[in-house]
Formats: structure tokens, sequence, C-alpha cells
């Protein structure tokens, strides 16, 4: 009997990954209902109630209507998130949290539903500390590592650790003459700290003199570890510059790895880690929403499809 219950994907509009992902479960006649945060409530609308079986009730796009009894999963990446730009400032205010709390609690809770990941858990993980702690709880290697508005703490620790670098805990996007740019990895020196530390807080992290970087994307019970050699300190500053390779993690690894997602009760994760000139694996950070797609034509490991198995909750 055909499986009819749907695969929700909550995204932004122009994503590649996510129709990718879309397009292969198509093509194996799964449903899908696309939609973004953003769309609501003005091509979005949702009538739900609370039962004694949870969630029941509807959620409509101008083409596709779920049964939220019956969703089979929910791929969260990256919405744009609500807005009402029609409205004054106040009562913006006030739809946006009723917005958050109401439809986004109902996507939140949704009985029998696989999350990809549950936007509670995405949030709980982001933050950069709580992912450092559960890495070296989990038995991942790291770099010294300070966090601090403090100036003399952070050229105390560039002296003590150096050569060091900054990092932003988390990476909004700057606009420079209209393109977006992202904050990237520097070195820093105890000579150019000063007191615009105090600013906000940021993180310094001893410099891993590296051989390469690894990416490892995680997806369900599937582990797939590239390495990325270039000579950049921040690969994400050239794509065109990286030489990709598949790799297997070294012993140890794999177990961190599946210890680290149940700690934040995650089922994807895009960890990234240096490789120093000894061999070893330091953790850098994992991303709860990370990219991977980019990397399966470099090294045609099957990412999408292993993803829209998770999605399906197809068996073996």
């Amino acid at each position: 009997m055909t499986d009819t219950s749907p695969v929700l994907v909550v995204t932004n509009l122009d994503d590649p990954t996510t129709d990718l992902v879309i397009d292969e479960l198509h093509g194996r006649g799964v449903p899908v209902v696309r939609f973004d945060s953003g769309d609501f409530p003005t091509t979005l609308s949702i009538a739900a109630t609370l039962t004694s079986n949870g969630i029941e009730g509807t959620l409509t796009t101008p083409t596709r209507t779920a049964d939220l009894s019956r969703v089979r999963s929910l791929y969260y990446r990256r919405p744009s998130g609500f807005a009402f730009p029609h409205l004054d400032g106040q009562t913006a205010r006030f739809a946006l949290t009723q917005a958050r709390y109401g439809l986004g609690g109902v996507m939140a809770s949704l009985p029998g539903c696989l999350y990809v990941n549950h936007p509670h858990r995405i949030g709980d993980a982001e933050f950069k500390p709580s992912g450092l702690a559960a890495a070296a709880a989990c038995g991942f290697r790291l770099p010294p590592t300070a966090i601090t508005s403090c100036p003399v703490a952070a050229r105390a620790f560039v002296k003590t650790h150096g050569p060091a670098i900054y990092k932003p805990l988390s990476t909004p996007l700057y606009r420079v003459d209209g393109v977006s740019c992202t904050v990237e990895v520097r070195e820093v020196t105890a000579d150019e700290i000063d007191d615009a530390v105090t600013g906000t807080t940021h993180l310094f992290q001893r410099r891993i003199d590296k051989s390469g970087d690894v990416r490892v994307t995680v997806i369900g019970d599937q582990v797939f570890c590239v390495r990325i050699d270039s000579d950049l300190l921040d690969w994400r500053t050239d794509y065109a510059r990286l030489r990709y390779s598949v790799v297997q993690p070294p012993p140890g690894v794999s177990e961190s790895l599946r210890a680290y997602l149940d700690h934040f009760r995650l089922v994807f994760g895009a960890f990234d880690f240096a490789i120093d000139r000894q061999g070893r694996w330091w953790f850098l950070e994992c991303n709860p929403s990370g990219q991977w797609a980019w990397m399966e034509p470099e090294t045609g490991l099957p990412m999408v499809a292993a993803m829209a198995d998770l999605l399906e909750r197809k068996t073996a």
C-alpha cells in the first residue's frame, strides 16, 4: 500500500540543497509540502486543534494541503522567518510572537513526525560554547579556546596559546556594497587586541598547524567524510581552490559523532575538523543546519539519496 503521508520542508525560497532533496523525493513518489515561515500569513494558513491524540488539522499552501496528524517527517532548512511589513511596529511585534509560538509551536509538536532536525534542538546546538563543551565530553580533541569580552584576558590567551585565531560565535551576514559577506576566521596577534573587545563577546582559539580540513556529514545512520585540501586558513572563503577526497575517520571519531548528536537529539549534523601535521583530527564545530550537497558532485557520495531515505523513513 502506498504511503501518502507527506514530508514537510520548511525552507527559504532560494535553497539549492533543498531543491535536490525534493526532486529526489518526487522521483520516489513521496508527497512533499514545501513552505517558508515568511509565507505566513499571505500564502500560508493553519487550522489546528489539540485532541487526546495530539495535534490535528491542516496546513495549507497555494498548491498543497497537509494533514497535520499524518506528517511523515519535517526537514527544517533555514527558513526566512516571520515578517509583517504591512503592520506598524508594535502590532508587527505582537503578530510575530503569536506566529512564532502558534504556528511555530504546532510545527514543533507534530505527532509521530521525524524532525531533520527539530527546530528547538537546532537552537540548542547553535550555541558554540554548548557545542564545544559537548564535544569535549564526547571525546573529541579540541584546541584551547577562550570566550571573553575582556581585552586583558584575550591578550593573555593569545600570548599563551598563540598563534591564535578569531572566529565569530555566530555567522550573521554583513552587506558590503550590497553584497552579502560572511565574517571569516582570521589569525590575530596580542598587539591587535584593544578595548573594542569590551563591546561584545569574542571567541579566540589556538590555530592548528593543519595539513587539511575534513567536513563530516552525518545523515541518519550514514556518515560521509570528505577531506578538503587548500592553503586557506578558512576554506569557505574560496571554493574554487578546494580539492576533495573521501576519507575514513580515525578510531573513536565515529563513536564521538554519534554521542554528540545524541547529546543534542539531532539526526543530522555537519561537522568540521582540522587535521594537523601528525594526522590528528581537531574538532572545530558542528552545524545542525550545515551545507553538504555541493560535495556530492565532487566526490560521488550518495548524500542526496541518504537524506531522501531519512525523510522518507525508508527501512532497509
